[in-house]
């Protein structure tokens, strides 16, 4: 049978950069080729078959997924709370950098933490159409690429197709955790995600999105964001029942 190829794929769609900055470093390559492949998610012949559970050793209960996780900050501070407390948590981790695919393993390797974690390297939609019905818990959406040019707003991870998307995976009651430090892309995932039908902004008063949650550790870019004087949002949104 052949290898599933996501529809997404056949088409030409630049959603990123460069697939690799800076040259890796020898311990950095090292983890690439001798840690990655253990983790490494591969995507079945069948769209909407991969039961993301399935991907570890060990049972789990919930499964959360983070799209594009850059240096890979965030995504280990919630494996390593995951791993201390035993929650039965799989966190899944797509990302098309390899520097920050590197970067993660790098937090991760020969900790508690590296067992509870499965790593997509490329597109994250490819990975979004595999995934079957009704698997994710928590999808997070950290800083992602503002793509302020109007002729690149098509670029932008949040829009309509990828919320339809989402609203199939993730179970009534899931939470959808989207952060930004740009005002324009605000704007734009807060029009995109309040006139979705699946989701609603579970936010009661402005302290509710400009402050961090204490389980939402903080990332190297948020950091350099607050340095250079930009105020980020925090928007948690809840998959609606039914």
């Amino acid at each position: 049978m052949p290898a599933f190829v996501p529809k997404t794929s056949r088409q030409r769609r630049n959603l990123h950069g460069r697939r690799q900055g800076r040259p890796l470093r020898p311990a950095q390559r090292r983890l690439i080729e001798e840690t990655l492949p253990a983790l490494a998610i591969d995507l079945p012949c069948q769209a909407g078959g991969l039961d993301p559970a399935a991907l570890f050793d060990d049972s789990v209960e919930e499964i959360w997924l983070e799209v594009g996780f850059g240096g890979g900050e965030h995504l280990a501070w919630q494996a390593a709370r995951v791993s201390q407390t035993q929650r039965p948590v799989g966190l899944l981790g797509a990302e098309f950098f390899v520097n920050g695919i590197a970067s993660l393993l790098r937090h991760i390797a020969a900790t508690p933490a590296e067992r509870c974690v499965r790593i997509f390297r490329g597109d994250v939609r490819d990975l979004l159409e595999a995934l079957s019905p009704d698997c994710l818990d928590r999808v997070f959406v950290l800083f992602p690429d503002p793509w302020p040019k109007l002729r690149h707003h098509k670029r932008r991870i949040i829009q309509s197709q990828t919320l339809d998307r989402l609203a199939v995976l993730m179970r009534p009651g899931a939470e959808l955790r989207v952060a930004t430090d740009d005002p324009t892309y605000l704007r734009w995932i807060l029009e995109q995600l309040l006139r979705h039908p699946a989701f609603d902004w579970t936010a009661r008063g402005p302290q509710d999105w400009r402050r961090r949650p204490d389980d939402w550790p903080p990332t190297r870019y948020e950091q350099k964001a607050l340095a250079a004087g930009r105020r980020p949002a925090y928007l948690v949104f809840s998959r609606r029942a039914g």
